[in-house]
C-alpha cells in the first residue's frame, strides 16, 4: 500500500503537522479544502504570495532506505497546484542558482520498491524545491545542513530508525529579489524522533546571505541550533505541542547575538 502524505503518528507516538497562522493560512493554497499537500511519505504547504512551500514534512525509515538514481527525473511543477504559485525552470535557467530540494531526495527513498521509486520522483515536483546557490547547495551535501538527518541516525540510538523531519524556508521581508522571485536566505529544519521511548525535537536554523547584483554572489552560510519557540518566531505557524515538549533546546541557549554557529555534529544537543 502507497503511503499518502506525512504520517503523523510514524514515530509511534504523536508528532502532528505544522499549523499555519491565520495569516499563513490565508496566503496558503488550498488544494480539496486543505492547505496540506501530501505526497509519497512527505506533505507541505504552499505560500501563494512567495510560491515556495513554507513547510514541507517527511518520515524517513532509516532501516527500508533504497538507492535509488536521481538520473532522468525532470523537475517539474505540481499540476494539481495552480502553476502561478510555484516557482519553475524560470528561476533558475543560466545562472548559479541550484534547484534545492527542502525533502531529502534520499530521505524519501524508502519502502517497497515501487514506493521509493514514486517517493523519489515526487521529490522533484518544484513544490519541494527552492533557490540555493550553486556553493551553498553542493557544499552542504558533505555539510552540517545536508548531515543533519544522517547524524541522528548515526549518533543517537533511535528506536527504529525512524526519524521525523520538518523543514522550510524563512519568508524575510527584505529577502533579495532576483527575477522577479523574493530568494529566501534562511532555512529551518526540525528533526524528531524517539529514544527508549520518548520523544525528542532538535531544531535548526541555517542562515544563508545571498548578495544579489548582477552577478549572484554567496557570502556564507551558518547553522545554529534554535528551539521551535525561535522558530516560530520567524515563521508563519505554529509546531505541534508535542514537539515543543520534546524539545531538546535547552531554555538556557544563548540569544542570537552570543550564540555560536555549530562548528561540527559533535556540537549538537540531540
Amino acid at each position: 500500500m502507497t503511503s499518502a502524505g506525512f504520517d503523523a503518528k510514524f514515530l509511534g507516538t504523536t508528532a502532528g503537522i505544522p499549523v499555519l497562522t491565520e495569516s499563513g493560512a490565508a496566503d496558503a493554497v488550498e488544494l480539496d479544502g486543505s492547505t496540506t499537500i501530501d505526497y509519497t511519505h512527505f506533505s507541505l504547504a504552499m505560500s501563494k504570495s512567495r510560491k515556495f512551500a513554507s513547510w514541507v514534512a517527511w518520515n524517513i525509515d532509516g532501516g527500508e532506505m533504497k538507492a535509488l538514481s536521481r538520473n532522468n527525473i525532470p523537475f517539474v511543477k505540481d499540476p494539481r497546484v495552480p502553476a502561478a504559485f510555484q516557482t519553475g525552470d524560470e528561476l533558475y535557467r543560466d545562472n548559479r542558482l541550484d534547484r534545492g530540494h527542502l525533502a531529502r531526495r534520499a530521505d524519501l527513498c524508502w519502502g517497497p520498491k515501487a514506493e521509493a521509486q514514486k517517493a523519489n520522483r515526487d521529490s522533484f515536483f518544484f513544490t519541494n524545491i527552492t533557490p540555493q546557490m550553486d556553493d551553498f547547495n553542493q557544499s552542504t551535501k558533505e555539510g552540517l545542513w545536508g548531515r543533519l538527518e544522517d547524524a541522528v541516525l548515526a549518533d543517537v540510538d533511535v528506536d527504529n530508525l525512524k526519524v521525523s523531519v520538518y523543514g522550510g524556508p524563512v519568508f524575510n521581508a527584505d529577502d533579495r529579489i532576483f527575477r522577479s522571485v523574493a530568494i529566501p536566505r534562511e532555512f529551518y529544519k526540525a528533526i524528531a524522533f524517539v529514544v527508549d521511548g520518548e520523544l525528542r525535537c532538535s531544531a535548526f536554523l541555517l542562515t544563508q546571505n545571498i548578495v544579489v547584483a548582477e552577478a549572484l554572489d554567496l557570502d556564507e552560510f551558518r547553522v545554529f541550533q534554535v528551539s521551535l519557540t525561535e522558530l516560530e518566531k520567524r515563521v508563519s505557524l505554529t509546531f505541534p505541542a508535542e514537539l515543543h515538549a520534546a524539545d531538546t533546546a535547552s531554555v538556557q541557549l544563548l540569544d542570537e547575538t552570543e550564540r555560536k554557529p555549530l562548528d561540527s555534529l559533535a556540537d549538537i544537543r540531540w
